[in-house]
């Protein structure tokens, strides 16, 4: 893996509410990166109504990155489970965690509308895969075919913000499922951390598309957000025993703006 290893999530590439309009707009984010691990949800694998336009966006990020002479690491998201590979990858010998963050939670995407009407379906599949409970490579395999059950019937109509709150309280249930899930995001990845990556000093994550910084015990949880309304999105680049988080400036160009936070892996946090 070539330095600096960059980190971003959830681009949700042709998504109908995605802000990433053209690929194009991702190049500022690229140039420069020895490697750049897209953390999950990248592209809209198992929606049909968005595959197609995805797919298309998708070739066209492998094209930049190669035009920039980056390495690609692409990790599996539940929206995206098809990809190969374990799921996560390690960094600083298995000091830092990169993982979408779909594992965290024992339905995957909690406050879904299908979460709530299939969760004898999930608690089956979790019947069958009983050595996920320690093992990990088994616990990213379970995540993605929880997310094949948990498909999505129906998408978002609109950008506008109010529009996408009419979505998140619509049934109530779900919105008190999303607040849940953002309060308690940084303690289910600890736990995940704890449970399957002892080692790890730093959590790198996305899913909930909530940035943020939290300590949980000796752990630094950090949440990349995601490229849709209404939340921003974060970068992260690794080098030289150093992990950098900071703003993504979304103009008509994607810029790297205000580091958020540097720390030296192994020292203090």
């Amino acid at each position: 893996m070539t330095s600096p290893v960059r980190i971003l999530s959830d681009l949700h590439l042709g998504h109908r509410v995605s802000r990433i309009a053209s690929v194009e707009q991702l190049r500022p984010l690229i140039a420069g990166a020895g490697t750049v691990v897209f953390n999950g949800d990248t592209w809209q694998e198992l929606a049909a109504i968005f595959r197609e336009k995805s797919a298309v966006m998708l070739e066209e990020l492998k094209a930049l990155c190669a035009q920039e002479g980056a390495e690609m690491i692409f990790l599996s998201g539940n929206h995206d489970p098809g990809w190969d590979g374990p799921g996560w990858v390690e960094l600083a010998g298995g000091k830092i965690l990169i993982t979408h963050g779909d594992a965290f939670y024992a339905e995957g995407s909690p406050w879904s509308r299908e979460a709530f009407a299939r969760h004898e379906q999930v608690a089956e599949l979790w019947a069958q895969h009983g050595a996920a409970a320690g093992d990990p490579a088994k616990r990213i395999e379970l995540a993605r075919k929880i997310a094949l059950v948990l498909r999505a019937a129906t998408y978002p109509k609109g950008q506008k913000i109010w529009q996408r709150v009419m979505e998140a309280v619509r049934p109530p249930r779900r919105a008190y499922e999303i607040l849940r899930v953002w309060t308690q995001q940084a303690d289910a990845a600890a736990d995940f951390a704890a449970r399957y990556f002892p080692k790890a000093e730093i959590v790198v994550m996305g899913h909930f598309h909530r940035t943020g910084m939290w300590r949980r015990g000796n752990k630094l949880i950090l949440n990349l957000g995601a490229f849709l309304p209404p939340g921003a999105a974060w970068w992260a680049e690794y080098e030289g025993g150093y992990l950098r988080v900071g703003k993504i400036d979304e103009g008509e160009i994607y810029q790297r703006r205000e580091v958020l936070g540097v720390w030296r892996i192994g020292g203090n946090y």
